[in-house]
């Protein structure tokens, strides 16, 4: 499944390889990417609204999601890929170079956020490649990134869910962000548990962590 075809340049190397289905929410581009690419069904739809299981259930195995994401809906279509990790066994995304910095961001890096523990607790991921602005017409005005992502066994929905409470406000301590959910003298000890200080930050922590205090 191809999200975005726009005209349909990869749209066509893709259907001469697989069966293949695109959602496209540009109705002027259909008839380009339905004249490169005739053996592929276009589907006109928002890939935000279009029921994603409907169309991974009924494609041949192995499925796989692909797409030159547009940048500004980057983060509910990943969102929305995660939802469908266990119908798919490999999806290969290209987003802005700044998302899949903090996609691949580990554990005390800056760029760390809900959105690495979520991916990285989902997806087994790697790096494709770096895409330059060049690469692009006309040329837009970041860099790009290819990540592959491989469904792992499902994610600890609990920890995942105090993850993305953590990182309320990430420069503040974790402490501070989770006070409204655990309190801070039970949230100090269950850190003392797992050997962390009470001033640690969300970024700091791994996903075993977050399990970890999610479920003590």
């Amino acid at each position: 499944m191809e999200i975005g075809p726009g005209p349909g340049i990869l749209t066509q190397g893709l259907a001469k390889q697989s069966k293949l289905v695109a959602i496209e929410y540009d109705e002027r581009m259909m008839p380009a990417a339905q004249a490169y690419a005739p053996t592929a069904e276009i589907i006109f739809g928002d890939a935000l609204l279009v029921d994603w299981s409907q169309i991974l259930e009924r494609l041949p195995k192995p499925v796989g999601i692909v797409s030159n994401m547009p940048y500004n809906i980057t983060g509910p279509l990943l969102e929305r890929v995660c939802q469908q990790a266990n119908l798919i066994d490999r999806a290969v995304l290209m987003m802005q170079r700044e998302v899949g910095d903090k996609i691949l961001a580990k554990p005390g890096d800056r760029n760390r956020g809900a959105l690495s523990v979520v991916m990285q607790a989902t997806f087994d991921i790697s790096l494709v490649s770096k895409v330059a602005p060049g690469c692009f017409s006309p040329p837009p005005k970041v860099d790009s990134i290819v990540l592959d992502f491989r469904p792992r066994s499902a994610p600890n929905q609990a920890a995942l869910k105090l993850a993305r409470q953590g990182f309320s406000q990430p420069r503040k301590t974790l402490l501070n962000n989770l006070s409204g959910v655990i309190a801070k003298e039970e949230l100090t000890s269950r850190l003392a548990d797992i050997g962390l200080h009470a001033s640690i930050r969300p970024h700091e922590l791994t996903y075993e962590h977050w399990v970890s205090l999610a479920e003590p």
